[in-house]
């Protein structure tokens, strides 16, 4: 019976309690933040429309998709990892993180739960997820940066 409760316990806790995804383009390491590099996510209380013009949570779609990844990719043996490319403004470390060899900042444009932000490093992969209707291309949404200006002014 011990057993089975000490193996509950386990199986229940997060696989790597080092790191939290924050958002779509935002981890936390250690109690390091870092933010991933030329890419940008909708935010965490961002809404979008989808084909059929129904608002859905853009924001913790994107959130939950790179959580996903990880989790996955660390289910699997993978280590997360993140090389440093320089700091922003409010002391995140701006990086490309990895899952295993998975390129998490890639994975995120390809797929259409991010944009290419100050950078056309991505831009190839953005629009053929925007050809492809893939994630937040599906239906309408307003630009992360621009939602984060609207909101600031809003406040």
């Amino acid at each position: 019976m011990k057993l089975i409760l000490i193996l509950m316990i386990i199986f229940s806790l997060p696989v790597n309690a080092g790191h939290k995804v924050v958002d779509g383009d935002s981890l936390e390491i250690d109690g390091k933040k870092i933010r991933l590099i030329d890419i940008d996510a909708p935010e965490y209380e961002q809404t979008c429309f989808d084909k059929n013009n129904i608002e859905y949570n853009c924001g913790i779609e994107a959130l939950e998709f790179l959580e996903n990844k990880i989790k996955k990719g660390e289910r699997q043996g993978q280590k997360l990892k993140c090389n440093k490319k320089d700091v922003d403004k409010y002391k995140r470390d701006l990086s490309v993180c990895y899952i295993g060899k998975t390129n998490l900042n890639r994975l995120m444009i390809k797929s259409g739960y991010a944009l290419s932000y100050w950078s056309k490093k991505y831009k190839t992969l953005e629009d053929k997820a925007k050809n492809e209707k893939k994630g937040i291309w599906q239906g309408k949404f307003m630009r992360p940066e621009l939602y984060r200006i609207l909101k600031k002014y809003q406040n």
